[in-house]
């Protein structure tokens, strides 16, 4: 991922701020330093499987609309909370950018298979005795 897609993002961000909810006494009720991170994922012009890969990851925080909301409430201060959405914000932009590893299909030896089908015929033969007993069969 380059830091032209990093520095795309960061100039598209609008931030607003909030009065954070919760606890905090006089400095939570007075000042709004909650922040709200807004950035249109449209925007960023990504390539369809790391949009994609965005969209799954960002999920309840993707708007109808392509917005992805981070809010940051952590910290006292507004200029901590904005680097903190700033940083949670890259670091979901880094893992869209993550291709999944391909899975390796698993081999079984021939030794392996007719020990698998010899368990299946024997659950087969357990199971097949579970039925109804007829007078012939005593």
């Amino acid at each position: 991922m380059d830091n032209t897609l990093l520095d795309r993002a960061h100039a598209l961000a609008e931030e607003s701020f909030l009065a954070g909810s919760g606890p905090g006494g006089q400095n939570a009720n007075k000042v709004a330093t909650e922040v709200q991170l807004r950035v249109n994922i449209y925007a960023l012009r990504l390539p369809p499987p790391v949009f994609a890969r965005l969209r799954e990851a960002a999920g309840s925080k993707l708007t109808a609309a392509g917005d992805l909301l981070i809010t940051a409430r952590q910290h006292r201060t507004q200029e901590a909370n904005r680097q903190l959405a700033r940083a949670r914000l890259e670091e979901m932009l880094k893992a869209a950018h993550r291709a999944p590893k391909k899975r390796a299909k698993t081999r079984v030896n021939r030794v392996g298979k007719t020990q698998r089908l010899k368990a299946k015929k024997v659950r087969a033969d357990v199971k097949a005795k579970r039925g109804k007993v007829s007078r012939s069969d005593w």
